[in-house]
C-alpha cells in the first residue's frame, strides 16, 4: 500500500481511533517537457543563488518572513514541522453538517480514510456507518501541506467501499465574492417556448454519467505533435467543424437542435438498450441532493 499523506486520530468527544489518508486523486499526464535553449538545443537548467548571485546549496536554504524592507527572521523548515498544534496529529470532529449545506465551490481536494489498524477497525466502522445512515459529514481541522485545513468527512456516495472519504475544504475568505462579477448579468424575462424547448434539448441529451468517457484530447494532441516531430512528418492538421446552417435568432437555434437531437441522441439509444435517460449528477450534487 502506498505510503499515507497524514496519519494521527480522529477523535469524536472521548471517542478517537487511529486513521491514514491518501490523496483520492493523481496527475496521469505522460508528456514532460524540459526547457532548452533555442539557439544551442542543450538544456536549460536553474541555479539558487543569493541577491549577491552566489550559488547556494540546497541543505543552506531556509524560509524567510520579510518583516521590513531587506529584513528577514530566518525559519528552519524543521521548525515548522514541529509546529505545536493540536490538528498535527488529531483530527477533532468538532461539528456535523447537512452534505447539502456545504456549497461544491468549498470542495478543494479529496482523501481516502482507511483505519490505521484492525485494532482501530472497530471504532472506525461504528462511526462510518453512523454517517452514511445519519447522511452527515463531520468537520475538523487537520494540518498538512504547510497550513491548517478544513476537513470534511463522510461515506462515499454508493457506500460500495469499506473506508471513508476526506475532503478538504476552502476558506470562506477564499471564495471570491460572486456579485462582483455577476452585476452586469441583464435577466430578461424568458419565453415559455424557448425554456420548454431548452428543457427538451437537456432532456434529450441526458445519460447517466460516466467518468470514463472524459479523455484529456489536450494531451493526445501534444503527443501526436509529439511524434511527429520526432519523425519529422507533418504536423496533425486541425479537425474542422462540419459547417451549419445559419441560425436567426434563439428560437430557431432551440428548434433546429430539438430536431437534430431526434435524429441522433445518444440518451434515445441509452432507452433502447433499457439504461436510464436521467443525468447522474457529479458526486458533490449527489450527495447534496442525498441529504
Amino acid at each position: 500500500m502506498a505510503r499515507p499523506y497524514w496519519s494521527g486520530q480522529i477523535q469524536i468527544s472521548l471517542v478517537s481511533f487511529g486513521v491514514k489518508l491518501f490523496p483520492a486523486t493523481e496527475a496521469k499526464s505522460e508528456i514532460h517537457f524540459h526547457q532548452i535553449s533555442r539557439k544551442t538545443g542543450e538544456r536549460v537548467r536553474h541555479q539558487n543563488v543569493s541577491d549577491g548571485e552566489e550559488p547556494v546549496e540546497k541543505g543552506d536554504i531556509v524560509k524567510g518572513y520579510e518583516y521590513s524592507k531587506g529584513e528577514y527572521v530566518q525559519i528552519d523548515p524543521k521548525e515548522i514541522a514541529n509546529l505545536r498544534i493540536p490538528s498535527r496529529k488529531t483530527l477533532d470532529l468538532q461539528q456535523f453538517v447537512n452534505l447539502s449545506e456545504i456549497d461544491p465551490a468549498m470542495y478543494e481536494k479529496p482523501y481516502f480514510i482507511a483505519p490505521e489498524d484492525d485494532s482501530q477497525a472497530e471504532a472506525f466502522a461504528v462511526v462510518r456507518k453512523a454517517l452514511a445512515e445519519t447522511r452527515k459529514a463531520g468537520l475538523g481541522k487537520i494540518a498538512m501541506s504547510g497550513r491548517e485545513h478544513v476537513l470534511a468527512i463522510t461515506v462515499p456516495p454508493d457506500d460500495s467501499q469499506p473506508g471513508m472519504m476526506g475532503y478538504a475544504l476552502r476558506y470562506a475568505e477564499e471564495l471570491r465574492k460572486p456579485a462582483e462579477y455577476f452585476a452586469d448579468v441583464k435577466t430578461p424575462k424568458i419565453n415559455d417556448e424557448s425554456l420548454d424547448l431548452a428543457k427538451e434539448l437537456i432532456k434529450r441529451r441526458s445519460a447517466k454519467f460516466d467518468p470514463d468517457k472524459s479523455k484529456d484530447e489536450y494531451e493526445a494532441a501534444l503527443r501526436a505533435m509529439v511524434e511527429a516531430k520526432m519523425k519529422n512528418l507533418p504536423m496533425p492538421a486541425e479537425q474542422k467543424r462540419a459547417p451549419k446552417a445559419k441560425v436567426i435568432n434563439l428560437m430557431d437555434a432551440l428548434r433546429q437542435s430539438v430536431g437534430e437531437d431526434k435524429k441522433k441522441s445518444p440518451a434515445r439509444s441509452a432507452h433502447k438498450k433499457g439504461k436510464s435517460n436521467v443525468t447522474e449528477m457529479p458526486s458533490h450534487d449527489r450527495r447534496r441532493k442525498s441529504a
